[in-house]
């Protein structure tokens, strides 16, 4: 029995190690790819996107969300010649900061990439949108958009991950 149990043990930690190596791969394309490389490389290099969004100027933004819990979203930034020219994680106080009432549902998409969470509140006529990050306590990034597509209100919510047995109090 105990030969079985330290047998089970090994093969989980083999697991464990292999999905941490994989999650490390996937997350060294932020700065992996060198400024001038063409969007197709990237495209390649990286897989599909989880969003694209066009740049002021003509240039195309390239969302990839990932991370545990979707707590990071890399934004690949390509000029019109769809050559890449800035790589950032977006999801930060500085960036949550930038989210202004006003702005439209394409400006959030383009700012934030997709929520990680959206809840519906219909007597107020608006969603809430929801954001993940590395944050100390146990909240996400909240916004609210109105039925017309334009962000209300901006703030902090409790992140329901951390409720349960195992969740932070």
């Amino acid at each position: 029995m105990q030969a079985g149990s330290k047998r089970g043990a090994g093969t989980t930690w083999a697991l464990l190690a292999t999905l941490a190596l994989g999650a490390c791969g996937s997350m060294r394309f932020a700065g992996g790819l060198p400024p001038g490389t063409p969007i197709d490389e990237a495209r390649r290099a990286i897989g599909g996107p989880t969003g694209e969004h066009s740049l002021p100027g003509g240039g195309t933004r390239l969302e990839f969300a990932q991370g545990s819990f979707g707590k990071q979203t890399y934004m690949l930034d390509f000029d019109p010649g769809g050559r890449l020219v800035a790589t950032q994680q977006v999801l930060t106080e500085a960036n949550f900061a930038t989210i202004q009432p006003g702005m439209t549902r394409d400006e959030l998409l383009r700012g934030l990439g997709r929520p990680v969470a959206v809840f519906g509140v219909p007597r107020q006529g608006i969603a809430v949108w929801s954001y993940r990050y590395f944050t100390g306590d146990c909240v996400m990034f909240q916004v609210s958009l109105s039925d017309a597509g334009r962000v209300t209100q901006t703030g902090q919510g409790p992140d329901p991950a951390c409720d349960g047995p195992n969740g932070r109090d």
